[in-house]
């Protein structure tokens, strides 16, 4: 039997399956499932890129990415949280930084692309919420640099 033949036999099954999963998929949601805007016993203040401060609440393991989707917060996130960017950088407060764990090497070669860079800068996909950063403040810089993963240049008219 052909290679033809054998798919196009099979095709009114694997139609009837591919229809039953897309229909069963459940809806992928940034953030974790199942916690809503206010759910948590930790707080975070946002200071956005013009100044506001957005406090929210937060759960224990959620990152300032997770946050930031979470509310609305303009916080890029290019990668999507994948450690290959460096536009959810945040600038936190040197007393919090202090008892974050050290950035991976992985998150300060990203973190050396990022515009506005401080001593206490981290990603904000890697921050995750604990016991000692309850009341943390971070800033979201006033502008990112995204690098195109294809290599392409943006065209200006």
């Amino acid at each position: 039997m052909s290679l033809l033949r054998l798919f196009t036999s099979k095709a009114p099954l694997l139609q009837a399956s591919f229809r039953r999963s897309i229909s069963t998929a459940p809806v992928l949601l940034h953030g974790k499932p199942g916690v809503a805007k206010g759910d948590g016993p930790y707080t975070v203040h946002f200071i956005t890129s013009d100044g506001e401060q957005i406090d929210v609440k937060a759960t224990k393991g959620d990152t300032m990415l997770d946050l930031a989707q979470r509310y609305d917060i303009d916080l890029e996130c290019a990668c999507e949280g994948s450690l290959a960017c460096s536009t959810c950088h945040v600038i936190c407060e040197p007393e919090y930084y202090d008892k974050m764990e050290e950035p991976s090497d992985e998150e300060n070669d990203m973190l050396d692309l990022a515009f506005g860079l401080t001593e206490t800068s981290r990603l904000g996909c890697q921050i995750e919420m604990n016991d000692d950063l309850d009341g943390i403040t971070v800033r979201i810089p006033s502008a990112t640099r995204n690098l195109r993963v294809d290599g392409s240049k943006p065209t200006h008219h």
